[in-house]
């Protein structure tokens, strides 16, 4: 049992270490439905947060409540009213509202002190730091609808919000603000989440939501034929948006979506709709590679590019599992540092989960592609066709007509892919003397076009 343990977390732990490098010292907005809290998951998206801050991250944290103050208008035998997706809070609903935030802020308070042994919670030291960050107006009446102390968020202290995070605590928001006047307005969660993520100019902003994501085609439900889009670009969900109904209720698409492509506009480079039914699911996002929900980007955080010196340290850990069991041949830390610019990276929030390198032989007009090699985390995704695609087109640049790979165990990919075997005495006279015949490398080679 311990043996297996280690076997497999020693590997896993090393696989999370960059995403633990490249999130420290970063700032996140964290914005939990109120639907989370009432299903139980508060405990262990305290546990998780903690654990998140422990490792660097500044965390803001903006708590919803819909479904506390519905249940607290209930109790009082009141309806609760909504129009254009808002809620409509008269003075029985704004006396619930400060009732259920009191409470919730209570409750999460609480959730983050615990700290018994032989928990996720021991040893850990959470100072929750609460205020009034946020000034607020009123919707004011909207197709002849008036939203009585509904409001939106007029400006928020980005300073004494740093500041805070500066100082090393946690920062709870409620979706309350106040006008100067002191009057107080029930706000949206998702837009107070919205609002500090793009004053602060966080580098994420997450909510944690009753939907799984976003799907590949918004439009159906979620199934195996039509998964969550673990990427979504900014253009894609604008064009989502202006195709989907305005959002009524967070269970709509466009829901959460509209306010991503908000924070995305406003200057926040991620943004993350997560659901809180997957366990683990900030964790997962964060710190595996694909994550579990969607993320709505600027621009494709993969891409396929040449690589530099400060790359040669990731090829050389993303080759070696290779060279220990013979796939590839050993490479050198000087060859790497030699031929460096020979070679083409596939880098993803900056990590490099493939690589590949082009030798060429110009006087053969041919060239070898050397090294391809991809990641078992990233495997069947498509990065070995994007890397052999960037090397054709290096090839062709340099005005090469074919490019050859040598070969022990993945003969039938490539032929897949467009290469002929051939006889080694093919070989460029130059590579033919460097022939390892005791390896006995199946040679390939594709033609360009």
């Amino acid at each position: 049992m311990s043996a297996v343990f280690n076997f497999t977390f020693v590997p896993w732990f090393r696989s999370v270490a960059p995403y633990i490098h490249t999130h420290r010292g970063k700032t996140f907005v964290v914005g939990i439905a109120g639907e989370a809290i009432a299903a139980g998951k508060l405990p262990s998206i305290a546990q998780d947060l903690a654990l998140i801050q422990s490792m660097g991250v500044k965390v803001v944290l903006v708590h919803g409540f819909r479904p506390q103050v519905n249940e607290q208008l209930r109790a009082k035998g009141h309806e609760a009213r909504y129009s254009h997706g808002m809620r409509i809070t008269d003075e029985v609903a704004l006396d619930c509202a400060q009732e259920a935030a009191g409470q919730l802020r209570y409750e999460i308070e609480a959730a983050f002190s615990q700290g018994l042994p032989n928990t996720p919670m021991a040893g850990s030291t959470v100072r929750i730091l609460s205020g009034n960050f946020i000034t607020a107006r009123p919707v004011g009446v909207v197709d002849g609808v008036d939203f009585q102390h509904s409001g939106l968020v007029r400006k928020v202290d980005a300073t004494g919000i740093r500041r805070a995070l500066d100082g090393g605590s946690m920062v709870l928001l409620s979706p309350f603000g106040f006008s100067p006047t002191g009057e107080a307005f029930n706000l949206a969660m998702e837009e107070v989440a919205t609002s500090v993520a793009v004053s602060i100019q966080a580098d994420k902003l997450i909510f944690l939501t009753e939907v799984p994501g976003i799907a590949m085609d918004p439009s159906q439900p979620v199934s195996e034929d039509n998964p969550i889009d673990t990427e979504l670009p900014l253009d894609v969900a604008r064009k989502w948006l202006a195709q989907l109904s305005p959002p009524q209720q967070p269970t709509d698409t466009a829901f959460y979506l509209q306010h991503c492509v908000k924070a995305c506009e406003g200057g926040v480079e991620r943004n993350h709709i997560l659901p809180f039914a997957v366990d683990g699911s900030l964790l997962l996002e964060i710190y595996v590679h694909d994550g579990i929900g969607t993320m709505v980007i600027d621009e494709k955080l993969e891409s396929v590019r040449e690589a530099g010196v400060d790359d040669i340290g990731g090829i050389l850990q993303l080759i070696e599992p290779f060279e220990r069991d013979g796939t590839l041949v050993k490479r050198s830390r000087t060859e790497i540092e030699r031929d460096i610019h020979q070679y083409t990276v596939v880098e993803h929030d900056g990590v490099i989960f493939g690589c590949a390198a082009l030798y060429p032989y110009p006087e053969a007009r041919t060239a070898e592609m050397a090294a391809l090699t991809v990641s078992p985390q990233s495997q069947g995704q498509g990065d070995g066709e994007k890397l052999l695609k960037r090397i054709e087109h290096r090839a062709r640049a340099i005005g090469l007509d074919s490019i050859f790979v040598l070969t022990t165990r993945t003969m039938h990919w490539f032929i897949k892919r467009g290469f002929q075997p051939v006889s080694p005495d093919w070989l460029p006279e130059a590579r033919k003397k460097k022939y390892n015949w005791d390896r006995k490398s199946q040679v390939l080679v594709k033609k360009l076009g």
